[in-house]
């Protein structure tokens, strides 16, 4: 349950209804329940430090958690953000994946040294992985951005800026929607990024533009420092022989317009920007738009952040950065990216009783099979998970809150009156129960009465809380290990050697991946499986030791990445080495974490 709930602001926006016009315009669903969430407000939850990265006397905050959960805690620290860029789900009706590449394993890669050869790219093996659904109804989409958008808001300062980058899908209705939330004399621009790239579609005009929206707190404040983009060769000499015998800054160039066709999308293999990471954005792009409406030590924040361009050139400018994301595999990219720039931070996450797995999906997919008996049900509405059956019962349909959108996290009045009188109703008429699980209630005891004193429905309703099923269903990944004392002249200390690493839900995905492989198999796409060895090293793709607390927040006194190609990151250090199979650190290690390739991350005691 949340610790408490924080006020998103004390009052809408001047001279205008809550989504009045908006509502006018669309008439969705849900609309009228915008003012039950005002009243009750963000949910803060507690948060707990996971690491911190050096000093971090500017207050540097990583985050894993939910925008609006994000927010309410730093409004209940009195932490004001400067400028937000987000780059939020498109609503796009597109799956996201990752893709996961098996490392080298280390007596493989010792060989291939001692041949002198080279890695072939090509060759690496690896499977994909879904990260997140962007696939939302048009009405839940837009109460969720609603609600992001109000606790964005309530922490921006009285001279911030926003910016908000999207496309085709929802653009035009978010652009009314910020009009509600921040005021229609708020809008400064609508930018308009070109790209290339990408397949050309038949019959339609390709579409190589994203929008992004600016919008100001204030009527006449705000930071705005102009850029400029060079003049071609051509422009140049015309602007000298037109302007002969005055001085002409044309080494300056021409102030940059809302028109945005000079910065390529990161994309190929060997491209030192790219992450493989889904919808990742240009450091380019925000270098611009941090650089424009924001000053050296002003606050950045993402609350979709994604794979940490905007902390990462918001470090790089001299500015302080939050950056949020609900996905572990954000936090993990970000965390890994940033401390190879150098930069310092807390990694902070926000405990509100869901972060089980690395993204949404996968834990509402966990869900799912945790549920006895829980199976899809076509006859039924997508309001339900789906139904279980009763020999004595029949069909019993199964409402499961969606994690990807926090207001229908917490069982409340107006969520229970939706279920009796807009969801109950629609169900088949032999129907005679139905189970409703919850992550949040406001008072049981109060939503037990509400549905006794309602009499509109003959259906039993039946109350769950989801976190029991959910406690001590993680099984963590086993390694075994072994420590000794090295004379190493350059890291001295001791050394942590893996022996054995095994981690069965990789495992699972790999095998899940070399039965589909077999499925899809020819004579010209001959049947390739993924194997690993015995002692299983190929599956990890991070080690950190802690020699300073046996417990407790994280200190990282030594850490390895193994890159894809089998090289190793040394405490944020590229070299061309590849990895022993060995952690290295100055102090008798107490902790040993472990990261597998697919991010899970466990830890044992040493």
């Amino acid at each position: 349950m949340p610790i408490k709930y924080v006020p998103f602001m004390p009052e809408p926006v001047e001279g205008q209804a809550v989504l009045g016009n908006f509502n006018r315009i669309l008439k969705y669903k849900g609309a009228d329940d915008v003012s039950m969430t005002l009243q009750r407000g963000m949910p803060l939850y507690e948060m707990e430090k996971q690491e911190t990265v050096g000093e971090n006397a500017d207050g540097n905050m990583v985050i894993r958690g939910e925008c609006v959960s994000a927010c309410a805690y730093l409004k209940e620290q009195g932490i004001q953000v400067d400028l937000v860029y987000i780059d939020p789900p498109f609503a796009s009706g597109a799956d996201y994946a990752k893709k996961v590449y098996i490392r080298r394993n280390p007596k493989v890669a010792e060989a291939i040294a001692q041949a002198e050869q080279e890695l072939d790219i090509d060759e690496l093996k690896a499977f994909e992985e879904k990260m997140y659904g962007d696939v939302w109804e048009k009405e839940k989409y837009l109460n969720w951005m609603w609600e992001n958008l109000t606790a964005i808001k309530s922490i921006m300062s009285e001279t911030a800026q926003i910016y908000v980058h999207l496309d085709y899908h929802t653009g035009h209705y978010i652009k009314v929607l910020m009009d509600e939330v921040f005021g229609e004399d708020k809008f400064r621009n609508e930018i308009v990024w070109c790209y290339n790239g990408g397949a050309v579609p038949v019959g339609e005009f390709p579409r190589k533009h994203d929008n992004i929206f600016r919008y100001s707190m204030s009527d006449n404040e705000w930071v705005f420092n102009t850029q400029y983009r060079p003049y071609n060769e051509l422009t140049a000499q015309r602007m000298q022989h037109i302007h002969k015998g005055i001085h002409v800054d044309v080494d300056r160039g021409t102030p940059v317009t809302d028109w945005w066709t000079d910065i390529k999308v990161p994309t190929g293999p060997r491209n030192q920007e790219k992450l493989d990471y889904a919808t990742q954005k240009p450091e380019a792009l925000l270098e611009r738009i941090i650089t424009v409406s924001s000053n050296k030590k002003m606050i950045v924040a993402d609350f979709f952040g994604g794979s940490g361009v905007t902390a990462a050139v918001a470090n790089k400018l001299g500015r302080k950065f939050i950056h949020c994301d609900i996905g572990l595999n954000s936090i993990q990219t970000t965390r890994d990216r940033l401390v190879a720039d150098g930069a310092e931070f807390d990694v902070l996450e926000i405990k509100d009783g869901v972060q089980l797995y690395r993204n949404p999906v996968q834990t509402m997919d966990k869900i799912k099979s945790l549920i006895p008996g829980l199976k899809n049900e076509d006859s039924l509405d997508s309001f339900w998970e789906g139904a279980i059956s009763d020999s004595k019962l029949g069909t019993v349909p199964v409402y499961v809150p969606n994690l990807m959108d926090s207001t229908s996290k917490l069982l409340d009045k107006v969520t229970m009156n939706r279920i009796i009188h807009q969801a109950i109703p629609d169900l088949d008429s032999n129907i005679k129960k139905v189970i409703v699980y919850y992550i949040d209630i406001t008072d049981e005891a109060e939503i037990q009465k509400f549905i006794k004193d309602d009499d509109s429905t003959n259906i039993e309703i039946e109350l769950r809380d989801l976190k029991t099923i959910l406690d001590d269903v993680i099984i963590g990944d086993y390694a075994e290990f072994h420590t000794e004392e090295t004379h190493d002249d350059l890291f001295g200390g001791y050394a942590v050697t893996i022996d054995k690493f095994i981690s069965d839900r990789v495992l699972s995905k790999i095998a899940e991946f070399n039965q589909k492989a077999l499925l899809n198999s020819s004579a010209k796409k001959p049947y390739k499986p993924i194997e690993i060895s015995e002692d299983g090293l190929e599956l990890i793709e991070f080690l950190s030791v802690d020699c300073t607390a046996a417990e407790g927040e994280w200190h990282s006194d030594s850490e390895i990445k193994i890159d894809k190609n089998g090289f190793v990151v040394v405490n944020g250090n590229k070299t061309k080495n590849f990895w022993d199979g060995k952690i290295r650190c100055e102090q008798k290690p107490l902790r040993l974490k472990i990261r597998n390739i697919c991010g899970d991350e466990t830890v044992w005691e040493v």
